[in-house]
């Protein structure tokens, strides 16, 4: 039996100060930065806001996507986790005709909604939900899907970029992949590999995907990664097999950094001028 409580002990338990949900300063930018935690994203200095330090506003990597494509004036594009906003900011002054962005991180989104309103980015719209379950209320063709630090926090890559070919025909990826040589054993970048290797297939294509999780980090507010703990790496054999199988027969690659601080990354800019069934040349950048 449960102990009866002496007469009088039954305190109300103390209430949450509701009025905390309220700013006491007048109206500004920082306030509403400051309203949701976790940016990453350095904003402009126009804004008269602080918010993260990375300069994704101006970053090299879509630079050069961009230029390799001649421009995204007049374009209708998808991208996929824009975490801050700051690519969907670099495509919306590149001048893309729409942009429909997919986050399924709650914090980021309402990130995103804040960027959007702080850049006066009114062709953007952010979408909330998971791009892997389904495209949602952003399917349709594109111009162009824009798909920067997601693939390799998929837990079914293949998958995801069999969709991406079904609805454009031309793809940009930045990409974190498996590579043995490059990050050896004792390589303290493969600290969060689990050792476990999938031996899976698509479209006729042989994977090898190496199963990682988070250690944690996903408790942080500034987390960006995906949205089960269990994700896999590919290996570049691979992506550029089932890239080419997809149709995509252009492959220009930039960026190939195996000494990466994450893990061995790359850019690849794919590209379909014939039918689905056509191999993909690898091209540098």
């Amino acid at each position: 039996m449960f102990s009866a409580r002496a007469k009088g002990s039954q305190r109300p338990l103390p209430l949450p100060d509701l009025f905390d949900r309220y700013v006491a300063t007048p109206p500004s930018a920082q306030n509403a930065v400051d309203a949701v935690p976790g940016w990453r994203t350095a904003l402009p200095p126009e804004t008269g806001a602080e918010a993260g330090t990375l300069g994704l506003m101006s970053d090299s990597r879509i630079a050069w996507a961009l230029e390799r494509l001649g421009g995204v004036a007049g374009a209708r594009v998808l991208e996929l986790g824009p975490l801050d906003g700051g690519h969907t900011a670099m495509l919306h002054a590149a001048g893309a005709a729409r942009v429909d962005a997919i986050e399924g991180n709650r914090l980021a989104f309402l990130r995103c909604l804040i960027a959007k309103e702080l850049l006066g980015l009114d062709r953007a719209h952010f979408h909330h939900g998971d791009f892997a379950a389904g495209l949602g209320s952003a399917d349709g063709r594109y111009d162009l899907v824009l798909a920067s630090g997601v693939l390799y926090h998929m837990a079914d890559p293949a998958a995801l970029l069999a969709r991406l070919a079904a609805v454009t025909d031309r793809l940009y990826l930045w990409t974190h992949l498996f590579d043995a040589a490059a990050m050896p054993e004792g390589d303290p970048r493969r600290g969060a590999f689990t050792g476990r290797v999938l031996e899976a297939a698509h479209g006729g294509v042989p994977l090898r995907l190496h199963e990682r999780g988070y250690l944690g980090s996903e408790r942080k507010a500034a987390f960006c990664g995906g949205p089960r703990d269990r994700h896999v790496w590919m290996e570049r054999g691979g992506l550029m097999a089932l890239l080419g199988a997809l149709g995509f027969d252009r492959l220009e690659i930039a960026h190939d950094d195996p000494a990466a601080e994450g893990g061995p990354a790359l850019s690849v800019l794919a590209t379909r001028s014939r039918g689905p069934a056509a191999g993909a040349a690898e091209t540098a950048g």
